[in-house]
């Protein structure tokens, strides 16, 4: 099924985007793979080219760009190359937002420039040892001292956060019977004392992108880095989580799609007992069921960013998108890597990567379990 949501300017920009995909990331992907990380300076050259502000206005050195849809075409592209460039999607479509929203204008000009042109990267700090999808659990702290906040403890699991500048944290601020109120978004410099990093997390999939335990021992956060009111921090994470996971959903039906395409592709080529493997009756059938299922998540899917794009998309929505989109991504790649046989199970085929890459897609963003408490939420149960 063909998409409608794109216009004739995203189509151009579409085809810079896999232009630079080719040149600057696929020959260079496995190394990044192999070093767990994406070069800092990879991030200029984005920057150089003006994909990272896309959304920033131009008057902080951005493309001016309104809503969702050209990161969705850089989404899409890099799931169809293969490819992740680590927390640059982060960097785009959850720090700067927050910054464009819940910043003030002195914080828009000090930070926006430099993030808009790669220079310096951003990531967020949500999810703690102890602490995942209930974000109201939060123990990471600051209090306020004279001109600036102190803020003790330690977060993990952080997309980007190796090669991060700048890190957006949640901590709580003020103690509350509802543990929903008193959380507050600090933003932390990355050279500020107390600040560490610990390990680069070894992941089973998702290799090029460094994803950081980050501890904070008494750091000296000054008081105009609070991004918006203080203790609001839960109802701007709600808010932003909507494109979050439309932005997840997004990356599975992509890829989703891809295995699909491959795999035919594949059975076509190969032979078995003499014929080709697209010959055989369950070929047929298990290929069959993987289009109708992506050819349902792709109209969900653009019925939601339709949704997003005049700010009508609600939370309940976002997470039906997120879970069935993931789902479908899971079960449509387990289908096609079975059908390559041992060769699937092989790292130098793609469809053994991207079942190890898949995986992650019903954790991040909130598990797929929350996303049906919050479904149920919104059928009154």
């Amino acid at each position: 099924m063909q998409t409608s949501i794109y216009h004739a300017e995203h189509e151009a920009f579409r085809k810079s985007v896999r232009a630079f995909l080719a040149k600057e990331v696929v020959p260079h992907f496995p190394d990044w793979e192999a070093a767990g990380c994406v070069p800092h300076e990879v991030y200029q050259k984005l920057g150089d080219l003006g994909m990272l502000g896309l959304r920033v206005p131009v008057e902080y050195g951005g493309g001016g760009e309104d809503g969702f849809l050209y990161s969705s075409v850089w989404s899409e592209e890099c799931s169809r190359a293969g490819v992740s460039l680590g927390g640059a999607a982060t960097h785009m479509n959850l720090v700067i937002p927050y910054i464009l929203r819940q910043g003030t204008e002195e914080q828009k000009r000090r930070w926006l420039p430099d993030m808009a042109a790669g220079r310096r990267m951003g990531a967020i700090a949500m999810t703690e040892p102890g602490t995942g999808s209930d974000l109201a659990g939060i123990r990471t702290t600051a209090r306020l001292e004279g001109g600036h906040w102190v803020l003790s403890g330690g977060k993990t699991f952080i997309t980007g956060g190796i090669n991060a500048d700048l890190v957006v944290v949640v901590a709580r601020t003020s103690e509350h019977a509802d543990r929903r109120v008193g959380l507050s978004l600090l933003v932390v410099n990355a050279d500020s004392e107390g600040f560490g990093r610990g390990r680069n997390l070894e992941k089973i999939g998702l290799k090029a992108t460094d994803t950081a335990e980050l501890f904070f021992d008494d750091v000296a956060v000054p008081a105009d880095h609070l991004l918006g009111e203080e203790g609001q921090a839960f109802r701007y994470l709600a808010h932003n989580l909507v494109q979050e996971r439309l932005g997840i959903a997004l990356g599975s039906q992509v890829s989703a799609e891809k295995a699909l395409r491959i795999t035919v592709s594949y059975v076509k080529d190969r032979t078995a007992f003499g014929r080709p493997v697209s010959s055989f009756q369950n070929t047929k059938f298990e290929l069959a069921s993987c289009h109708v299922e992506v050819t349902a998540g792709r109209a969900l899917l653009d019925q939601a960013m339709r949704a997003h794009e005049i700010g009508e998309l609600t939370a309940a929505e976002a997470s039906t998108v997120k879970v069935y989109c993931t789902e479908t991504q899971n079960r449509v790649i387990d289908r096609c890597l079975q059908l390559h046989g041992g060769y699937g199970f092989m790292r130098e085929y793609e469809i053994a990567r991207m079942y190890t890459d898949s995986r992650i897609s019903r954790i991040y963003g909130g598990t797929n379990e929350v996303q049906r408490v919050i479904i149920a939420k919104s059928l009154g149960l």
